[in-house]
């Protein structure tokens, strides 16, 4: 059982003691335990011994010994005592009735007992025909804001992708930036430390606008912005609403002078701000969003910015990526927090398709963008034929067009030597804009065009194409494009097979999965990828928001097992190439550095790194 299921157990289980009325510290225990061991890259089924013993565990902090055990039954039976009590008395839909205005443990235990109501249909049903009023405490007033709850929850449940959140950030910025007064916005939350999803956007906000004195004209001006479908909180300095999409926006005009103490509490995460708030108390201090004062006469000892709090807290300054009390507070007191990879680290993109098979730009034109990006080399990998519908190639088409590819990365090093072509002209309009050359240094090596196929792992793990024609390739990328409903020792072989494949250099998306579109195939990555470091086969980060995959918290293992690591754009546009910076905050998530990267290297040192042909 995979940690990620466990984690999901246990968090159902919590809130099914919760509707239980069980203690709350058992139920307080069950939830940290779960959202522990989300963070964890080492399987838990593989700290229990073959004895059954589970010391191993309760090395983790927040596991102890009942919760060790109640992860033993889980990985050894699949389910407990307790989970299986708690289930026959209530259905694992009624979870979600907890998410709803007024619906607390005890109200969800009596509308079940007394109408037989498990789920959110349920209960809008019961609600409408006035069954409800019956029950104690549930009057029209009560109905008639559940029904309203119901239907926000069903508005607002789903979660959005960072991508989409993100873009959903620009948009509100723009339109509150046109009040005169405001200098800067900062996106917080989840957003902020770079999760895959977010459930809402908080935006600091922050200039001559936001003094005490005269926010008030700048809290109308955000309450009513055109874009705002619903508006459900306005105060003194926020303003609270729900997009067309029903994604909720918060939005916080702080003065200058607390920005750096409310940036730091309104980023997160939850569990990192309890450790440091607890540290700060340790040191005769007290955190919040205002500031870090000091207890003894309640001065101000930092608020400005983040990094005095951290300082103030003998810290070092901690990226937003880490905040997830996942060790990050232990490494800045002890200075040993990576140098995080950023986008500038990067010299090469090595998965992106053409118009050869479903991509929309030409070998050039994806060239172009990637010199304009300040990349070194790239790859062209264009599908093979199993995917008819992407116009993939087979054996004869992948050669000729890894013909047509060569030739035109040779094109570019000759247009090079004669300063001419896209890295020239570059370096030359930067120039005239006045850039500074410790930015824009001359070009001092040709761009390179590597010749490559995202080849498809066929059902029994073979590949798509034939190996004589794999071998004459720069780059092979293999990944599963079909076959999602096999079972997990199929799938698993079937990428191990793949993987032994003495040509297959990368190995794509290596979960499948689609971010809050579609789960993960059944692959264990458990098997597969210390198979890949043994071999050399790179594991790649798909920096494609839809994908995300590896996720941060295999990339993290995947670093610990000693894998190759890359990360890609898959892009099938010139536009998509910006899509890395997406890539890159799971990568920071995940601890990455330049040096846990393979395209961070120069493109000589890159193939070197490569597995070696047989």
């Amino acid at each position: 059982m995979d940690n990620i299921t466990l984690a999901r157990l246990l968090d159902e289980t919590a809130a099914l003691l919760e509707i239980d009325a069980a203690d709350p510290f058992r139920i307080r225990s069950y939830r940290r335990a779960a959202e522990t061991i989300e963070q964890q890259t080492t399987p838990l089924s593989s700290l229990i011994s073959l004895d059954g013993d589970t010391k191993g565990l309760l090395a983790i902090p927040g596991i102890g010994k009942g919760i060790a055990g109640t992860i033993k039954d889980l990985v050894t039976t699949g389910t407990t005592g307790l989970r299986e009590e708690l289930l026959a008395r209530y259905k694992p839909t009624m979870l979600e009735l907890l998410k709803l205005p007024g619906m607390g443990p005890k109200t969800v235990a009596l509308v079940h007992s007394a109408l037989q109501v498990s789920n959110v249909d349920e209960l809008e049903d019961a609600a409408k025909r006035g069954a409800l009023l019956e029950l104690p405490r549930m009057g029209q007033k009560f109905t008639d804001k559940l029904l309203k709850g119901i239907e926000d929850y069903r508005r607002n449940a789903s979660r959005f992708r960072v991508d989409v959140a993100r873009e959903n950030a620009l948009r509100v910025s723009e339109l509150i930036r046109q009040f005169p007064g405001i200098d800067t916005i900062t996106p917080a939350g989840s957003l902020r430390r770079g999760k895959e999803s977010v459930g809402d956007l908080d935006l600091l906000v922050t200039g001559p606008a936001c003094e005490p004195e005269v926010v008030a004209a700048a809290v109308e001006h955000v309450a009513t912005l055109p874009l705002i479908d619903k508006l459900l909180a306005r105060g003194q300095n926020k303003v609270s609403f729900n997009l067309r999409n029903g994604l909720q926006v918060d939005v916080r005009l702080l003065p200058r002078a607390s920005f750096g103490a409310a940036l730091q509490y309104f980023t997160g995460s939850k569990h990192h701000n309890v450790t440091l708030r607890q540290r700060a108390i340790k040191r005769g201090l007290t955190l919040s969003e205002y500031a870090l004062l000091r207890l003894a006469d309640n001065t101000i000892v930092a608020a400005a910015s983040e990094e005095e709090i951290y300082q103030a807290l003998d810290l070092d300054y901690i990226p937003p990526e880490l905040r997830e009390n996942n060790g990050e507070i232990e490494a800045a007191e002890k200075h040993t927090l990576p140098r995080l990879i950023t986008r500038n680290d990067l010299r090469g993109d090595l998965h992106m398709h053409t118009t050869e098979s479903d991509g929309a730009d030409s070998i050039r034109a994806m060239a172009e963008a990637a010199i304009a990006r300040g990349l070194e080399y790239i790859a062209i990998t264009d599908h093979s034929k199993a995917l008819a519908m992407t116009n993939g190639m087979d054996d004869k088409r992948a050669l000729l067009h890894a013909a047509r590819i060569r030739e035109e990365s040779l094109r570019l090093a000759e247009e090079f030597a004669d300063g001419r072509g896209p890295q020239w002209a570059r370096y030359q309009q930067r120039l005239e804009a006045g850039e500074p050359e410790t930015a824009n240094p001359k070009p001092t090596v040709p761009f390179r065009i590597l010749a490559g196929v995202e080849v498809d792992i066929l059902l029994d793990g073979a590949l798509d194409l034939e190996d004589d024609t794999l071998a004459q390739l720069d780059i092979v990328i293999a990944s599963v494009h079909s076959g999602f409903n096999q079972t997990e020792a199929e799938c698993t072989a079937r990428v191990l097979r793949a993987t032994e494949n003495p040509y297959v250099h990368i190995l794509g998306h290596p979960t499948g999965r689609k971010v809050l579109q579609r789960e993960p195939y059944k692959v264990n990555l458990v098997e597969i990828l210390p198979l890949a470091a043994k071999l050399g086969v790179a594991v790649e980060h798909n920096a494609h928001p839809a994908r995300a995959d590896l996720s941060d918290v295999h990339l993290r293992r995947a670093k610990e097992l000693g894998c190759r690591i890359i990360i890609n754009t898959d892009s099938h546009a010139t536009d998509q190439l910006d899509l890395i910076d997406y890539g890159i905050m799971q990568c920071r998530r995940a601890w990455l550095t330049a040096e846990d990267l393979i395209n961070t290297k120069p493109v000589d040192q890159f193939l070197a790194t490569l597995r070696p042909r047989p």
